[in-house]
């Protein structure tokens, strides 16, 4: 018997991957989801109740994203030849105009906070210029501020004409599912103080600044649950919250820090989904990432990494088929077939497990529904993967390509050629201050999957699938890639360094 998730027709990728991991929540949306459930549960950070559940209150901000997203005019009336009190009154009537209702009844409160409206002007230019998306179509209650601070924080909201809802297309839920992932990892709760005590300062000058406009913090109404995540424990959750432990001791501000944060929460989460994939399937051999460096010239590299890509994007598919299928194999399975009234007995197995057919149906509609096991099983499997389609299966694509690992450039399919900012973050969650650059090779490979050299991809070359040569050439091409990101010290033609330029706290140079 297998957990009941609610607001779902039958439950298939839910049971593999969780409820829900989605495409188009992009990884700077997953970590500000995080946040929100971080934020609520500060006083006991990255931690489960006994029953393996967290709850949250998430934050809605209405005054703050209503002032930076929902008030195009103030710029405008800056420029405008009037006396400052004329530019707070011509401003606060538009601005009222526009208001959704929720923000406050009395907006005084921002005239007393700064010594005239073109501070005030000012203020909304510069925290509107460092938010994520800004000059996305999104609708402005989805667009969100850099998260400076604990009151930079909100969650995704919808505005009708019947009032505020909370919106699951870009905050679904994946958020909460890194939240939980890292609480069953192994030294989560440690993370978890860490996290608080550098994200978490109220005092800094631009949560201060944020604070100014938003005022007092605006909540929704009543806590909520956070995801399902099906697996108690697992090597990914581990490798995730070691790889934040280590950028965040780097000696480097807290905001660059972020950044690195949420490519390495993207690679991992990418690497879970690809690993879930396989286990389910059946599938023992680990995650293979074939990287291209990319050069100019088509070489046979390129070729064996968009063929790496394909068939990591064919996993997904093969777990969900795996997954029903693996429902014939079940004791259960095996006595509703041998008993008086197979069709029925049947479905309710595949009810019990999948949640289809529906697990409200009557025993008379299940009698009336006359189709075998095997027509259930493959009608559930045929569902279940257009649904697959429609968001799980764009997982791989997606969020490879928003995290740097895949490409297009200089051919006409994508496979994985990663870009420098990703290059970067290996580098900061890799190295603590040097490493000679096979052994970071060897790490990417053994932490991540990543193949570039022909140490790594000697298998490739014993299956003749591809030779040393090409192999050993894509290495010079990240060597040189670093190299000229002031990433690796040569010290001699076959002795290179890749070092951190932010060595751990505490470290000697």
């Amino acid at each position: 018997m297998t957990q009941k998730i609610d607001g779902v027709d039958f439950a298939v990728d839910e049971h593999i991957w969780g409820h829900r991991l989605y495409d188009e929540q992009l990884p700077h949306l997953t970590i500000l989801e995080f946040l929100c459930v971080l934020g609520s549960n500060i006083d006991s950070p990255l931690q489960e109740d006994a029953d393996g559940r967290v709850q949250y209150k998430p934050q809605r901000q209405y005054r703050l994203r209503s002032l930076l997203f929902n008030n195009p005019f103030v710029e405008a009336i800056r420029a405008k030849s009037l006396s400052d009190a004329d530019k707070w009154t011509m401003w606060n009537e538009y601005f009222s105009a526009e208001a959704t209702g929720f923000e406050a009844s009395d907006m005084s409160y921002l005239r007393s906070s700064f010594a005239n409206f073109d501070d005030f002007s000012k203020v909304i230019t510069l925290l509107r210029s460092s938010a994520f998306e800004v000059h996305s179509n999104k609708r402005w209650s989805s667009k969100f501020v850099f998260p400076f601070g604990p009151d930079a924080l909100y969650e995704d909201l919808r505005f009708t004409s019947k009032g505020v809802s909370n919106d699951r297309r870009f905050f679904a839920r994946t958020g909460e599912l890194l939240y939980l992932m890292l609480c069953r990892a192994k030294g989560g709760a440690d993370l978890g103080k860490v996290l608080v005590e550098r994200l978490f300062d109220r005092e800094t000058p631009m949560n201060r600044l944020v604070r100014v406009l938003q005022g007092e913090p605006q909540l929704a109404d009543t806590f909520r649950d956070g995801g399902y995540l099906p697996l108690a424990e697992h090597p990914r959750f581990d490798r995730l919250c070691s790889d934040w432990t280590a950028i965040l001791s780097r000696d480097m501000p807290v905001y660059d820090a972020l950044e690195h944060l949420i490519t390495n929460a993207g690679l991992n989460l990418l690497l879970y989904f690809l690993e879930r994939g396989k286990e389910v399937a059946g599938d023992s051999e680990p995650i293979e990432i074939i990287c291209e460096v990319v050069s100019y010239e088509r070489t046979k590299v390129r070729a064996l990494s968009g063929e790496s890509y394909q068939a990591n994007q064919a996993l997904s598919f093969r777990a969900i088929r795996a997954n029903i299928e693996s429902v014939r194999l079940k004791e259960e399975w095996l006595k509703a077939l041998a008993s008086d009234d197979p069709h029925v007995e049947c479905a309710r197995v595949m009810s019990a497990h999948f949640q289809w057919p529906s697990t409200t149906i009557d025993d008379d509609e299940l009698d009336a529904m006359q189709k075998t096991g095997d027509e259930l099983v493959q009608e559930l499997t045929e569902i279940a993967e257009l649904r697959h389609k429609q968001h799980f299966g764009k997982i791989h694509a997606t969020w490879s390509r928003a995290i740097g690992l895949s490409s297009r450039r200089l051919s006409r399919r994508t496979r994985y050629a990663p870009n420098d900012r990703l290059l970067k973050t290996l580098v900061v969650s890799v190295v603590e201050d040097r490493m000679q650059f096979d052994e970071f090779l060897r790490e990417l490979r053994t932490r991540y999957g990543l193949v570039v050299g022909d140490s790594e991809g000697a298998h490739l070359v014993k299956d003749k699938l591809v030779d040393q040569e090409a192999l050993s050439e894509n290495r010079a091409n990240l060597e040189a890639r670093l190299v000229g990101l002031g990433l690796v010290r040569r010290l001699s033609d076959s002795c290179s360094f890749v070092e951190n330029p932010f060595i751990s706290k505490g470290e000697a140079v």
